[in-house]
């Protein structure tokens, strides 16, 4: 069982940057795929980017490439993504899962955390 809570939404202009995280309870952290999906309003929730348990296999959507960074450190059961050089287009609620393979499928994931607002304003 693993239990996630995202930390680090808010309010930001355009252009600005955020980061958000992601706390994980469990012994067994290290050995999940983590990913980050965001809702927008009245949008159906998307994949935005996922990491490996070693951090070295990583994958964004490419609205976000060069934009955002998803990184994790194991020894703090945590997952991270930066934001910046954030656009209106981007708000939305972000939310982080756990999945025992990388896969941009969010049913696949198992766990997912209750989710932070990121509202950018133009």
């Amino acid at each position: 069982q693993v239990q996630l809570i995202e930390s680090g939404g808010g309010l930001v202009q355009a252009g600005g940057s955020l980061r958000l995280s992601c706390a994980a309870s469990g012994r067994t952290f290290s050995s999940y795929a983590m990913g980050w999906f965001r809702q927008a309003p009245g949008k159906e929730r998307e994949f935005v980017a996922y990491i490996n348990w070693s951090g070295d296999s990583i994958y964004y959507q490419d609205s976000v490439k060069g934009r955002f960074t998803i990184s994790r450190d194991n020894a703090k059961n945590t997952v991270y993504l930066q934001m910046n050089s954030l656009k209106p287009e981007d708000t939305a609620v972000y939310s982080c899962a756990a999945c025992n393979f990388v896969t941009t499928k969010q049913a696949f994931y198992d766990y997912w955390g209750q989710g932070t607002q990121v509202t950018v304003s133009s």
